[in-house]
């Protein structure tokens, strides 16, 4: 990409148990941006390790005064975690890595020359994942179904290796819901977007913060992007109530023409199982709605600072 001395990239980084590679990420992503002339800034969150990674922070942030470290008082997820470094990435550019040298630093020019192509926001994409085959089949179903429900543009694959400019952040840091979904509040700002791909790394050390659980939990958060799920609920009581009318009035015709016809009790059961635990079932996901509501009503945090290290000389950071 071409570029003066005066462009800026930021790169935000959450941070989760990763004391042995995090340095190595910050120099290894440095060298690439200044080979390139690029000038740079480094947000690292750390969110809510208990290891010894906002030690490698703090001393990261005293070797570098343009690197800006924050700790979390409790783990709040990748996406918090990412919309807390957004809100003091200062920036033309701003980059979005992980912290496991799985987005390599080898790969993120490929991503800012890519914004030549006058994208708002280009998302790294891996010809080959080196991660488990249920994480790929998860990854799958959630591509497919976000797409559908964020009306993501076809064609375009997200993922946490990103690069955005500064308007689009700027956008997002906007929203103050306590369920964060980076892509869905980037898919709300732009359509601009594009692909390029990079490849993807083995992870050096440890293993995936997910969990099948945070992410089902991770994946939920749509729900504060999309009212098709209850569009869809509408639709298939619809469906159901009409196919009960239209099977009553069948009951009757042959019960009139067939008087010696039984009503059967399994039948009517199985029937109002099948109804109960669908009104129960989209009784649940509308809780669902009114509980994030409640919640975001409540000034429910999206996350909570511990400790700040900001040591630039510049202006213009912060939330």
């Amino acid at each position: 990409m071409e570029c003066t001395a005066r462009t800026v990239v930021s790169v935000v980084i959450p941070c989760y148990f990763s004391e042995a590679t995090i340095a190595k990420v910050v120099h290894q992503t440095r060298d690439e941006l200044v080979k390139k002339f690029f000038d740079y800034e480094f947000i690292l969150v750390n969110d809510g390790s208990t290891d010894r990674t906002f030690r490698e922070i703090e001393t990261l942030c005293r070797e570098d005064h343009k690197v800006v470290g924050i700790d979390f008082a409790k783990n709040s997820g990748q996406h918090s975690a990412i919309i807390a470094g957004l809100n003091y990435a200062s920036g033309d550019l701003i980059m979005v890595m992980d912290d496991d040298l799985q987005t390599h630093p080898s790969q993120c020019l490929k991503l800012i020359e890519a914004m030549d192509g006058g994208y708002d926001v280009v998302f790294a994409c891996y010809p080959e994942h080196k991660e488990a085959w249920w994480r790929r089949l998860g990854s799958l179903f959630t591509v497919w179904s976000m797409r559908v429900l964020t009306q993501r543009p076809k064609g375009i694959v997200a993922s946490s290796f990103f690069v955005m400019r500064k308007y689009i952040a700027e956008e997002i840091i906007r929203y103050r819901g306590p369920y964060v979904y980076i892509q869905g509040l980037i898919f709300r700002s732009t359509w601009n977007i594009g692909n390029v791909e990079v490849r993807h790394f083995e992870r050096e050390s440890g293993r995936s913060g997910y969990t099948f659980k945070t992410l089902l939990r991770l994946w939920s958060t749509v729900l504060g992007f999309s009212l098709l799920p209850l569009r869809l609920c509408s639709a298939i009581g619809m469906l159901m109530g009409g196919g009960g009318i239209v099977g009553a009035i069948f009951l009757v015709v042959q019960r009139l023409l067939n008087e010696d016809m039984q009503l059967g009790w399994s039948s009517l059961m199985v029937a109002v199982l099948i109804c109960s635990g669908a009104i129960m079932v989209f009784m649940g996901l509308i809780g669902e709605y009114l509980g994030r509501l409640f919640m975001t009503i409540n000034n429910a945090p999206q996350y909570v600072k511990k400790t700040l290290i900001d040591e630039r000389v510049h202006e213009g950071a912060g939330e």
